[in-house]
């Protein structure tokens, strides 16, 4: 059996550490002006967002695909 890496970008990466990368790199400000969700932009947290993106699948799949282009960006790995 040979180890592969999983073509999924997202393979292993919670959304906790998604938001936090994000948060770091663009702040909740730039967020909310790309993202245009409360959460975001009205007293902004990590728990409340986490809430919010759980329940919500198209904020979430917004956030994700932020993520992706951050990584392409920065060329960092996951």
């Amino acid at each position: 059996m040979t180890d592969k890496k999983s073509n999924d970008l997202l393979h292993g990466v919670t959304l906790e550490m998604i938001l936090n990368r994000l948060v770091e790199h663009y702040g909740w400000e730039a967020m909310g002006r790309t993202i245009h969700i409360r959460c975001f932009n009205n007293d902004p947290s990590i728990r409340s967002s986490l809430q919010f993106l759980r329940r919500t699948p198209w904020a979430r799949s917004k956030v994700e695909a932020l993520y992706l282009k951050y990584m392409r960006e920065t060329n960092d790995d996951i």
